[in-house]
């Protein structure tokens, strides 16, 4: 959840006619992570939960993505966009290891 809040702070400086385009795919993306993550545990299934953690790692990477076109496009600025990248790279390990873990393959 802190990596949606994170993108919260610059996403709120994309220009206004982003709101319903960029802007809201990033935040809906990066919010949809730990909704997924939570979404798979109450289901109470290793299975369910497995699948729900790759939904969350498609997410995630979808997130990756708005924010690399926002710095192509120059919406976003390098300085508030890196941290965000390196912080997802991290959210992301974190899931592929707890995806492994729940499949019993070696970490």
């Amino acid at each position: 959840m802190e990596l949606v809040v994170a993108v919260c702070a610059p996403t709120s400086s994309w220009p206004t006619e982003e709101l319903y385009g960029l802007t809201s795919q990033a935040r809906r993306a990066g919010t949809s992570v730990p909704a997924n993550i939570a979404e798979g545990y109450g289901r109470e299934s290793r299975n369910a939960y497995q699948q729900f953690l790759w939904i969350a790692q498609g997410s995630l990477k979808e997130l990756e993505t708005h924010l690399l076109v926002a710095q192509r496009i120059g919406i976003g600025d390098l300085e508030g966009i890196t941290p965000l990248l390196q912080q997802s790279e991290s959210v992301g390990k974190l899931l592929r290891l707890l995806i492994r873990k729940l499949s019993g393959e070696p970490a």
